[in-house]
């Protein structure tokens, strides 16, 4: 008895186990892309979104100061031009001039001395933290002995309001010129909201009048104790500008006039008859600049939540506006200041004046791209040594050259990340266990079936048409595999069908009509008209062609008429040319359209040179007598598709219908052409000039004709 050979058991978990590994790695795969492109795309739109908000805040800012200077600028230069600044100039010159003449006696010395001793250099050894000798600072001329006696020292109003004095009451020149100007330019600086108000002498580079009486009265910028500051850089570059439009604008530094303060001076000049006979200064403070950048310290109405700040800063890379934790949390920001790299001299300057300004340094990336000129945004090193979202640019104002950042710090923008990374975790891990339940139990009941009819489905997605499965089962899933394959079937019956039927349509359409214009009725698109600037058109017709079809038999007719326009069909294929239909005898064509050609109108005339020689030779070979007539016109046409059942694509315009005129009182074997036809080739061919012509609705109209 013959052995049978065992047939080899089923290994029970060996392709369920691999489909269960593979279902758990697709299902890991998804959970993980899922989560870690929504975790990527959520920063992204976060990022983006925080870095439009300081964007759109660092330009308004920008905004802002810009036009806070150019106000300035304008009002400086309708001052400097005013009768009331142009004559106070001139008197306090001449009375500073008198007392210049006069003798200070002791006892004025002494109290200007006095002073000085008691109450101006103490707070100037204080916030130079050094000691400065009184001989740099004491007056070195009779006029500023008196003025600072009369204005600062006997000033029966305390510092800080002795703008309040109008006459010292001495009888001078000086104190009457004074009674009489400086209510009015103690108004005008009010209402502007200058600091102070000053007028240079140019000749002598003193300080002949301000409105504060501060220690800079009546000192001199050239060999005074103020030479090196600002003050005097602003005033000497307009003392020699006789020019009515301009300014000069000096950046912010401490000036010690201003208790240390820091300050900038825009100046301009005072011109009476064409010469500068003064400089007309105005002390701009910091209060203003930094109540715009910090948005008066209300960072959390700006939308800058708990971190966000706005900071300006110059080509020194010192900032021109005060930090937001100096206000907030004063110990935190000097501890973050040294961490961040700030200096111990840095730090006892800002304590020492008790301002930031000027004295903190902010160095980043942002800061020297913004200086550069350059804007951008970014995540960068703060000047706290911290990680920050920052915007940044430069602010345009002429005679500085300033910045401005907008950021937040990366922790608190990003803080809507962290909990959604922790949110993603939490549901990964629940998809996750999922996905495991969901792939042993998919592992277990779905195997051979699947597996071929997932093999048939990739076969026929790779272009395998006849990828038929086996049917294995009456289950669901063989019903799916018969499904499957009747409709693999009737798939390939109807792409048959559809295919076929989509070659004779394309045919068909491009029969009828421009293969641009084919293409576009494909796509959807409706009711097509264009309008062309300039193109030719051509009309031929055969002469006497009425005459002589009636004498030959029908099928004849035909034979001749479709071998001669068969032959047109190729020349104008060869040249370009579009044709557009035929009317019994007649030819209609136009070179320029849909596709725009440079040289329409050569090609055009080169085109009805061939349908007459082509008649010539068609007539020849067929033994009949026949001659043709063409009519050409240059000019702009409307061209567009009518109908719906039946496609025609047709042209209108009065281009159109004067072609079609010439073509109909033409000459048998030659081309008559309008004068922009003969415009543009009369170079090239040889045309004969007819005169003028009557057309129907047109009048006379001059003619061309190409005889052949």
């Amino acid at each position: 008895m013959e052995a049978t050979a065992a047939e080899p058991r089923p290994t029970r978990w060996g392709l369920a186990a691999k489909l269960f590994a593979i279902l758990l790695l697709l299902g890991a795969v998804a959970v993980l892309i899922t989560g870690g492109l929504g975790y990527v795309r959520a920063r992204e739109a976060l990022e983006r979104a925080i870095f439009d908000q300081l964007t759109a805040a660092r330009e308004t800012k920008a905004h802002q100061v810009e036009s806070y200077f150019r106000t300035v600028r304008s009002e400086m230069r309708l001052l400097a031009a005013s009768k009331m600044v142009v004559d106070a100039t001139r008197g306090f010159r001449e009375a500073v001039h008198e007392l210049d003449g006069k003798d200070v006696p002791a006892d004025v010395k002494q109290v200007v001395h006095g002073w000085y001793d008691e109450q101006y250099l103490p707070m100037v050894r204080k916030l130079l933290a050094k000691d400065v000798p009184a001989a740099e600072f004491l007056p070195v001329s009779a006029a500023s002995y008196f003025l600072q006696d009369l204005y600062i020292v006997r000033n029966p109003h305390p510092s800080g309001r002795r703008d309040l004095l109008d006459d010292a009451g001495d009888g001078s020149a000086y104190s009457r010129i004074h009674a009489v100007y400086h209510p009015l330019m103690r108004t005008a600086a009010a209402t502007v909201g200058f600091e102070d108000f000053m007028i240079v002498d140019p000749s002598t580079g003193r300080v002949i009048y301000t409105v504060d009486k501060d220690a800079d009265f009546a000192t001199s910028l050239r060999a005074g104790p103020y030479r090196q500051s600002n003050l005097a850089a602003a005033a000497a570059r307009c003392a020699s500008s006789p020019d009515p439009s301009a300014t000069c604008l000096e950046d912010f530094s401490p000036y010690l006039p201003s208790d240390g303060l820091p300050s900038a001076f825009m100046a301009a000049p005072i011109i009476d008859q064409g010469v500068v006979t003064g400089v007309l200064v105005s002390e701009l403070s910091i209060n203003e600049i930094d109540g715009i950048v910090t948005g008066g310290r209300r960072w959390r109405n700006e939308g800058f939540r708990a971190t966000g700040e706005a900071y300006l800063v110059g080509p020194d890379f010192l900032v021109r506006s005060s930090g937001r934790n100096y206000f907030e949390d004063r110990d935190r920001y000097f501890s973050e200041l040294k961490a961040g790299g700030a200096s111990d001299a840095d730090i006892a300057a800002i304590k020492r004046f008790n301002s930031p300004i000027l004295h903190q340094r902010a160095d980043t990336a942002a800061t020297r791209a913004a200086i550069g000129g350059v804007e951008g945004v970014g995540e960068i090193v703060g000047y706290r040594g911290l990680p920050t979202l920052a915007s940044w640019g430069p602010v345009h104002i002429a005679g500085v050259k300033w910045a401005l950042v907008a950021k937040m710090d990366s922790s608190e923008a990003f803080a809507p990340v962290y909990r959604l990374e922790r949110d993603l975790i939490i549901v990964g891990a629940i998809a996750f266990f999922v996905v495991i339940v969901t792939g042993a139990w998919l592992s277990r009941s779905l195997l051979g079936p699947l597996r071929d009819l997932t093999a048939g489905v990739r076969r026929f997605a790779a272009g395998d048409h006849e990828a038929h499965v086996p049917v294995r089962s009456r289950d669901e899933v063989g019903q799916l595999c018969l499904a499957f394959n009747g409709m693999i079937d009737d798939l390939n019956e109807k792409n048959l069908v559809i295919a076929t039927k989509n070659r004779e349509n394309e045919e068909l359409l491009l029969n009828v009509l421009p293969a641009p214009i084919a293409n576009r009725l494909r796509g959807g698109e409706q009711g097509i008209a264009d309008g062309f600037a300039e193109v030719t058109v051509a009309f031929a017709d055969l002469v006497g062609f009425t005459a002589l079809s009636s004498e030959m038999p029908p099928a004849s007719v035909v034979t001749l008429l479709n071998g001669l326009f068969t032959r047109f069909d190729v020349a104008a294929q060869e040249l370009g040319i579009e044709k557009i239909k035929t009317v019994g005898d007649a030819y209609m064509a136009v070179c320029g359209l849909p596709v725009p050609v440079p040289n329409h109108a050569e090609r055009m005339v080169r085109m009805a040179i061939r349908m007459v020689h082509i008649t010539r030779e068609h007539a020849m070979e067929h033994n009949v007598s026949m001659k043709l007539r063409v009519g050409i016109n240059s000019g702009p046409v409307v061209a567009g598709v009518i109908g719906k059942s039946k496609y025609i694509y047709d042209l209108w315009g009065d281009t159109v219908n004067l072609a079609s005129r010439m073509e109909s009182g033409g000459i048998p074997d030659s081309v008559q052409v309008t004068r922009p036809v003969y415009e543009k080739l009369k170079d090239q061919f040889v045309f004969e000039a007819r005169g003028e012509i009557e057309v129907k609705g047109k009048g006379n109209v001059e003619a061309w004709v190409l005889r052949l």
